[in-house]
This record gives C-alpha cells, structure tokens and sequence, in this order.
C-alpha cells in the first residue's frame, strides 16, 4: 500500500487522484456494477440515473467537491455521473447490502484513539488506496477508502478523525451522500464543525460516524436525514457495529442489521472495558482487538464465511488505528490479524 500525496485546487487534487489509481478506479466500477446486480438489480448505467438527484443535493451543500469529482473522473478517462455513483455506492445499495465494520473510540493517558476494522466484499480489497491530500482551501487530511471515491475513514492536520459504520436501511432522504459528508468532515477545523455536517447539511441515509479530536473529544453520531442521534463515551469509550440504538434515532429509522453486528459490539465494549483509567495504550494492542477472532463467523475480525451466501460475505479489508493526539494513523491492509506490513502516516499540526 502506498500513499498517494495530493495537492492544489479541487481540479488538481482530482486529476491526481484519477491519473494515479485509474485502473482501480476502472476495477471498482465494474465491483459495484455487479454488487448494484446483485442487490438492487441495477446495471451501471441505471445506478447512474439513481445517482443523478444526489447532485443537485451536493450542489447546495458541499458544491466545491463536484469540482473534484470532475478532476478524477477526467483523471481516469471516465464522466462525472461514474464518480458520482461510486460516490453515492452506499445510498444506491444499502437498502438491501450492509457492510460490517467495528469501530471504536479510546481515551487513555492523555491519548485519543479511534480505530476500526472496514469489512465489506472481498473484491474490493485490491481497490483500497490511502491519500494524503493538501489542498488549497482545508487543513492536510489523509483519507483510506476505495479508489474514486472522495473520502471514507481517517484525520486531518487539525486532529479531527472520523469512523464510519453502516447501517442497512431504506431510509434515504434530504442531505449529502455518506462518503461525500466523510470528506467534509474531514475538512472540518474542530468538533463543532465535524457535528454541523450531521445537524445542518445532514446525511441522505443512515449511517453510525465517529468522531473524536486530539483536544480528547469523542462523539458516535447515528446520522440519517433528521437531527442525527449522540452517543457520548462511557469512561471515555465510544463503540459501534452495524445496528443503530440512540433511542432518538430507533423511533425514526428502521434498520436491518446482520446477526453478527450485536456479538461484535459486545466483544468490543467488554475488549476495551479491561483498559485501566489513566493508562497509557500500546497502539498494538489495539490492533490485537481488531484482530479478535471471539465467537467466529461473528467476529470483530471477519473471515471468509462459506454459509454466507455468496454476494453477502464480508471480510476485513483493513484496520486502522488512529492517535489523534499525535495525529498518527496506522494502516494494516487486510486483515489486521494477517498483515504484517503497515502504512504509517503523521500529519503536523495545523
């Protein structure tokens, strides 16, 4: 895994980013071109129909990052409306398709941490690219995610990290795509930012963020098109799988969570309730965690599973374990109880 450096105006950091990783940009349309067939029974070329309302919503409120969309996508020799429909993935197939992905929040010895494992389709694995974006008008971020899209999980120069879960929902509404509002947090100075994503652009279908910043903040945010749902820590812990449960949130959105996102969420809070207060954290321990194979097939690390049926089988695909106070991240392509190799990225503070 190699980092990506980017950098400029919108147009630019697109342009870099398409002429970079076209091939995978190119791999990844033809994975979510049968994921689409799979779930919701679209080709790409109908996805891209489904994509074409979210632009207008962009449009109004994060318009800025069409423009980089339109960079990568003349990067990589395809059309806009391709690189919005990668970037509207989760809204086109959540209603039938849910991810995994354990996600957790740590603070211990003056450190902030945030961590989680990314589980989805193993064909996807190849398509994960790690960018180091310097842009003209935000703070240096690093985002890790799937080639073409704008954003997924990672933290800026500012020390501001953000998480994502997914929720499968039918749900879906007013407000920015899920990977589009990931990037604009990433852009955001502080936590007030980071929250008025959530309570002022909102977010088009539901989805659990994480954030927490280097100041020892931390906040799970069950977004969907209303006023999202909080989750403050719990002696200093924050943790979330694939299932909502703000009950402000419950009463408004019905999800349909697999059958192994409440017994990860269990091994995690009880995982990180054996930390002392006040210790510091060994950021391999916390891949240990990532790497926690209690209760297989319905791990926190997740294997290939044959009674799955073929298109729902999720696998980790990466960890990543954040130190938002020293704003370091830590990759491990793969699965984190496998990959000896990880991509070390510190950013200085801005």
């Amino acid at each position: 895994m190699q980092l990506t450096h980017l950098t400029g105006s919108r147009r630019d950091i697109g342009l870099g980013h398409g002429r970079a990783h076209a091939p995978l940009i190119h791999a990844s349309i033809a994975v979510y071109d049968r994921l689409f067939q799979d779930f919701v029974g679209l080709d790409w070329g109908q996805a891209r129909r489904e994509a074409e309302r979210f632009g207008a919503m962009i449009e109004r409120r994060f318009p800025a990052i069409l423009e980089e969309m339109a960079g990568i996508a003349e990067g990589a020799g395809l059309e806009l409306a391709d690189i919005l429909t990668l970037n509207c993935r989760s809204e086109i197939s959540l209603t039938q398709a849910s991810g995994g992905c354990s996600a957790f929040a740590l603070q211990r010895g003056g450190d902030q941490w945030l961590a989680q494992n990314w589980d989805w389709r193993a064909d996807q694995l190849d398509n994960v690219v790690a960018l180091h974006i310097e842009g003209d008008d935000a703070a240096p971020l690093v985002s890790i995610g799937e080639a073409g899209m704008v954003a997924k999980i990672g933290m800026n120069a500012h020390g501001i990290g953000v998480c994502l879960n997914a929720i499968r929902s039918q749900t879906c509404g007013e407000g920015l795509p899920i990977h589009v509002a990931l990037r604009k947090i990433l852009e955001s100075p502080d936590p007030a930012g980071a929250l008025a994503v959530a309570q002022r652009d909102r977010v088009c279908s539901p989805a659990h963020f994480l954030v927490a910043s280097a100041a020892g903040e931390a906040l799970g945010l069950e977004v969907h098109p209303g006023e999202p749902g909080r989750l403050p820590p719990r002696g200093g812990v924050v943790t979330h799988t694939n299932h909502l449960y703000d009950a402000a949130v419950t009463c408004q959105v019905e999800d349909f969570p697999r059958p192994d996102s409440r017994p990860r969420l269990a091994r995690l809070d009880a995982l990180l309730g054996e930390f002392p207060d006040h210790t510091p954290v060994e950021e391999a321990r916390l891949f240990e965690i990532l790497g926690d194979h209690h209760g297989h097939p319905l791990s926190i690390c997740r294997h290939f599973n044959p009674d799955q049926p073929a298109e729902e089988r999720m696998e980790t695909l990466f960890g990543v374990v954040m130190n938002l106070t020293e704003r370091r991240l830590t990759l491990r392509h793969g699965k984190p109880c496998e990959s000896g190799t990880t991509l070390e990225v510190t950013l200085p503070a801005a």
